[in-house]
């Protein structure tokens, strides 16, 4: 996985509330066993009418709209647990996803997948809405670190919550393998110890 410290990204919005797994990605493309290719399927449904043309009007193939960062309605990511969903969003090429809630599956495979889940209030994210309906070039900045969200050049800010070992996986680029590796002579020392 990437490392993640900041980000500084313009975002596309999704104002929808509860937004299943099956939104985010169908499940007739399940079928495939790596994560590659699933973000040319993220949205589908939406991103395609029924005769496969583009849907001019859902926001992903709206051109003033661009960045890393997607902000969706609240209790996003509901339904089946697939982790197919945070393949998909991860593989479009975002790198943070903002909402009020989030169905805890749907964050844990996000967080696994090195895709972070920034839960806000209510309020923060009516008003990030606001500011990229008004201004879509508007850049909002995640820090990992200090576990906060802004909108650049305002008072917009908040912070957020984050499970501490899947914040320093995500620092360090690490999956739980990785992890584990990360500490074997620790756990060699231990093992040593043991047999002593």
């Amino acid at each position: 996985m990437e490392k993640f410290t900041t980000l500084t990204s313009t975002c596309v919005p999704v104002p929808l509330q509860d937004v299943d797994t099956d939104q985010i990605i169908p499940a007739r493309f399940l079928k495939a066993t790596t994560r590659e290719g699933f973000g040319d399927n993220l949205f589908c449904d939406w991103r395609y009418k029924e005769d496969g043309q583009l849907n001019e009007e859902f926001v992903l193939n709206d051109k003033k709209y661009k960045g890393e960062i997607l902000v969706a309605g609240k209790n996003f990511g509901c339904g089946s647990s697939r982790e197919h969903a945070a393949w998909a969003i991860y593989d479009y090429g975002f790198k943070v996803v903002v909402s009020s809630f989030f169905a805890d599956i749907f964050k844990n495979n996000a967080l696994n997948n090195g895709l972070l889940p920034v839960q806000v209030t209510d309020v923060f994210l009516d008003q990030v809405f606001a500011t990229i309906e008004n201004d879509p070039e508007a850049k909002i900045r995640i820090s990992l670190q200090d576990q906060e969200i802004s909108v650049v050049g305002s008072n917009l800010v908040e912070n957020f919550e984050i499970n501490p070992y899947k914040k320093l996986c995500l620092q360090k680029g690490y999956d739980d393998i990785d992890f584990l590796l990360s500490k074997i002579d620790e756990i060699e020392k231990y093992e040593l110890m043991e047999k002593d």
